[in-house]
């Protein structure tokens, strides 16, 4: 810990644990605030990208959690009513060849676990529990966290990675605004043996029908598969992780869907249910001392499969920017000014995708067939995707 500046990290979830090991690595003082009274993250499953897979051997994790992991052997959408199937990629050895690492598909909770075992491992105290934000205080030579209980902590640098509601982002630029989709999701993880031998492939399936779409893959090795529906729908608002819901409730949103579908929702042990809320994408994260970082900054539906991904790119841009300029708050411009654009690009491209996983020609065979064909050809696919795949967080321009 030779290296100065002091960085304090408010958000112990996974972006702020990836930038804290990105920091860490380089040698400089972190210290991370999270207000649960324990690490953890919601029992769910999140998607790992060749972009993601890339940023996490940047930290020195990719080994790990690849060995915690699924690397399913194709994506295909699957369409609501009849099965019929369309491959999206091919997610084994061709997307090694292409973009030089894996699709993996990874449990949240062996995620954060994994990078917050790095982290301890480099400094065992860096990561303060029940460390509620109040507020941030900025002077020109430093940056405050005031804490529960008027606590106070200072550092040379302050790192808001506490989520869509966070306290930071509001100290620093006032709340920004959240409006309701007309959407809920309903989300399980299920014990693979609950399902029948046909589903438990290490494939990622997305059906996708008129107003809806339904996602599952595997994760934990094949341990476990994770499954999220979303509906259109308008009445019921709450923004929340913990909201439990009914089995019969999520049923009857997908009735005459798949008897797959069916099985999916009836198989699982419990299911979650929220709404989805949509932030546009803050064009500015950074003032003096202080940064944003991930949900933060830029939350997005989860309709590209990269949320978690973008904070992983951006704590290691972020140690990288610090690492290049002596002065702090030219770092923390240059973090801004490197991942901006690519994020808020990606925000866009996620809610574009909503109409395209819940068209109205899907009612139909031959109407979902013509679809496909125009919206889901090899040549969309790759115009929609790529870019996101092709990245590299240790070459981008800083």
């Amino acid at each position: 810990m030779s290296k100065s500046p002091k960085i304090l990290i408010a958000g112990g979830g996974i972006g702020g644990m990836a930038a804290a090991l990105s920091l860490l690595r380089r040698g400089y003082d972190v210290e991370v605030y999270e207000q649960a009274p324990e690490l953890g993250e919601v029992g769910a499953g999140v998607q790992i990208s060749p972009n993601g897979s890339r940023a996490l051997d940047a930290l020195g994790v990719f080994d790990a959690l690849r060995q915690a992991s699924c690397e399913p052997r194709r994506k295909e959408f699957r369409l609501w009513s009849t099965g019929r199937s369309w491959q999206m990629f091919d997610l084994g050895k061709m997307a090694v060849e292409k973009y030089g690492y894996p699709y993996l598909t990874v449990y949240r909770p062996d995620l954060l676990g994994t990078l917050a075992d790095a982290v301890r491992a480099l400094k065992p105290d860096a990561v303060h529990l029940g460390a509620h934000v109040e507020d941030v205080e900025l002077t020109d030579d430093s940056a405050t966290l005031v804490l529960g209980g008027g606590r106070r902590v200072t550092g040379d640098v302050l790192v808001g990675a506490d989520g869509v509601k966070s306290t930071v982002r509001k100290a620093l630029f006032g709340d920004d605004e959240a409006n309701f989709t007309g959407m809920i999701a309903w989300r399980a993880v299920i014990p693979m043996e609950r399902l029948p031998e046909h589903m438990r492939q290490m494939v990622g399936w997305t059906w996708i029908g008129p107003g809806g779409h339904m996602v599952n893959y595997p994760l934990r090795g094949g341990q476990l598969m994770n499954m999220i529906g979303t509906i259109e729908r308008d009445d019921w608002q709450v923004e929340s992780w913990y909201a439990q819901g009914s089995i019969e409730e999520c049923a009857n949103d997908f009735k005459g869907w798949h008897e797959d579908v069916q099985t999916l929702i009836h198989a699982a042990p419990t299911v979650m249910k929220w709404a989805f809320m949509e932030r546009t994408p803050r064009q500015q994260w950074t003032t003096g001392r202080a940064t944003l970082l991930g949900d933060a900054c830029h939350a997005t539906l989860p309709f590209l499969a990269q949320g978690a991904v973008m904070s992983i790119e951006d704590g290691v841009v972020l140690g990288r920017c610090i690492d290049k300029y002596d002065d702090v708050q030219e770092a923390l411009r240059a973090y801004e000014g490197a991942r901006v654009e690519r994020t808020s690009k990606m925000v866009r491209g996620a809610k574009d995708n909503t109409g395209r996983f819940h068209e109205a020609a899907l009612a139909t065979e031959e109407g979902a067939i013509r679809y496909m064909e125009s919206e889901w050809s090899r040549d969309p696919i790759t115009e929609r995707y790529d870019w996101l795949y092709r990245y590299d967080v240790e070459t981008a321009e800083i």
